[in-house]
């Protein structure tokens, strides 16, 4: 897997399901969906976000309901990873299946602000905020789940298997 850049989208602990997309907006297509992504704390957040942007939040990110759609809406809009100090077992499955980078680091959250930059290696769980020269240990996956990632999600997988 290749080394993450980018900005980050900060945010706090508790960030449920609904929040990421709240489901009213879950009868649209992806394409409209994802402009009602994150929406309830900050509504400018789908226009703003680049491709290659990061999520860094606090803890039981992605709580509440199992929704694939959660990931997939932060897949859409070009997020490349979410780093928190704690997921949803259900979130981080999904988006580990939808080939979304998820990283746990406790300590990440507490030192950084939406703007920063900052430099994942999902191989190694290490992440690094070069402006403030600070580098971190977060988790660091199994390889059957990093073979998932490095194939885009698994089905991308499952069939590279043939």
């Amino acid at each position: 897997m290749k080394m993450i850049h980018g900005n980050i989208w900060k945010f706090g602990d508790g960030i449920d399901t609904d929040i990421i997309i709240p489901a009213r907006h879950l009868v649209l297509p992806m394409e409209e969906m994802k402009k009602y992504a994150m929406e309830p704390l900050d509504p400018e957040f789908a226009g703003r976000v680049q491709p290659g942007d990061v999520i860094v939040a606090g803890r039981n990110f992605g709580c509440g309901s199992s929704r694939e759609q959660a990931p997939a809406v932060l897949k859409a809009l070009g997020i490349k990873a979410v780093v928190a100090k704690s997921f949803a077992r259900i979130f981080f499955r999904n988006a580990i299946n939808l080939g979304l980078v998820v990283v746990e680091c406790p300590e990440l959250a507490d030192h950084v602000q939406t703007g920063n930059v900052i430099d994942i290696d999902p191989v190694a769980g290490k992440i690094r905020l070069p402006k403030q020269a600070l580098e971190f240990s977060g988790s660091k996956l199994p390889d059957f789940l990093m073979e998932i990632l490095a194939a885009g999600g698994l089905i991308a997988h499952l069939a590279q298997r043939g």
